[in-house]
């Protein structure tokens, strides 16, 4: 019993306190978080950096909000695009390059994003059967590129310039044609920027390429061949044939002459007139009246050197040639593949 007296009241818990501790906090946190949402709409004192951002034509306001978060311009995506929506200005953003800086009002964005400062482009065409040097003299003419060998250069992979990330690229042989680059400077029309990097250029031709010969990839592999091959045949194709209608015709002329098991054609030698000595200086040919013979000077010096003669000569050599002797375009590809 005096144990029992001795005994002193259990503490309750407060409960009641913990309850309200965390109702607190939540309300601090919410408020903070309030807060600051508040002071992003409203922008900060002190802006970032001034960056350019593209929003591409048909660009989303979702998709907007995106870029900007990325770019760290704004930190909630979400908040921007219900606040573009809610205050009716989706209507004012355009398309093109705008700039603008971390910290400002969402205001101040969307008026950043209302004035139309578009880049000035300019539009170049590669007629189809161009030869590398051709191109690269297009584009001097277009006033993009300073000279020739700068474009080369850049196209070769010869100033450094990477270009692996193009799996057409890793798959040229490494061999001693004259340009690795030709054959494959896509032929098209192209609106570019102006003011761009050498790289930039050349990018827009390489990537055109690859996506446009993407579709060829199951009848190369079908039968048998490579991209190279074809890429070669067809610069031949493109030069012989003249017409687009005539493609698969001469394409038919050289697979027999390459695959016949006629006597005739027992070297199997292409035999084009494309690539060889001429008759006639007036004659179109890849070594001795063209862009690329003039680039190295071999008309002047009165003859074209042996070494390259045994990589190009088609009346000399069995097979196809070291590398191609243009930029062929898609239909001279297709018909290298089904004659």
């Amino acid at each position: 019993m005096d144990d029992e007296e001795n005994e002193q009241p259990r503490r309750r818990f407060p409960f009641g306190c913990l309850i309200v501790l965390v109702i607190l906090a939540l309300v601090g946190f919410g408020g903070y978080k309030v807060s600051q949402f508040y002071a992003e709409l409203d922008g900060q004192k002190t802006l970032g950096p001034t960056q350019t951002i593209t929003v591409p034509e048909g660009s989303s306001v979702a998709g907007i909000a995106t870029q900007l978060k990325d770019a760290g311009v704004i930190e909630y995506d979400w908040l921007f695009k219900q606040y573009v929506k809610y205050s009716g200005k989706a209507g004012e953003i355009q398309y093109g390059d705008f700039e603008v800086q971390s910290g400002m009002a969402y205001n101040d964005i969307i008026k950043a994003l209302s004035v139309v400062t578009r880049r000035a482009t300019v539009n170049v065409t590669i007629p189809e059967g161009t030869t590398a040097v051709g191109v690269a003299q297009i584009f001097v003419d277009a006033g993009l590129v300073d000279d020739v060998d700068t474009f080369l250069s850049c196209a070769n992979g010869s100033d450094g310039t990477d270009w692996s990330k193009y799996d057409f690229w890793n798959a040229i042989p490494d061999n001693d044609r004259l340009m690795k680059c030709e054959g494959y400077l896509f032929p098209d029309t192209y609106n570019l920027y102006k003011d761009e990097s050498v790289a930039y250029y050349v990018d827009a031709l390489y990537g055109e390429f690859a996506s446009k010969t993407a579709a060829l990839a199951d009848t190369v592999a079908a039968k048998g061949t490579s991209l190279d091959d074809v890429v070669k045949l067809a610069s031949f194709i493109q030069e012989e044939a003249g017409l687009e209608s005539e493609d698969a015709k001469v394409s038919a002329c050289f697979h027999n002459r390459l695959e016949s098991s006629d006597p005739q054609w027992a070297e199997h030698k292409l035999e084009s007139n494309a690539s060889s000595y001429i008759m006639k200086d007036s004659e179109n040919n890849y070594l001795w009246n063209s862009p690329t013979a003039e680039y190295f000077g071999w008309p002047e010096q009165g003859a074209i050197p042996d070494d390259v003669l045994a990589l190009y000569d088609t009346y000399a050599i069995s097979g196809l040639p070291a590398g191609p002797i243009s930029c062929p375009g898609y239909a001279a590809m297709e018909a290298a593949l089904n004659p």
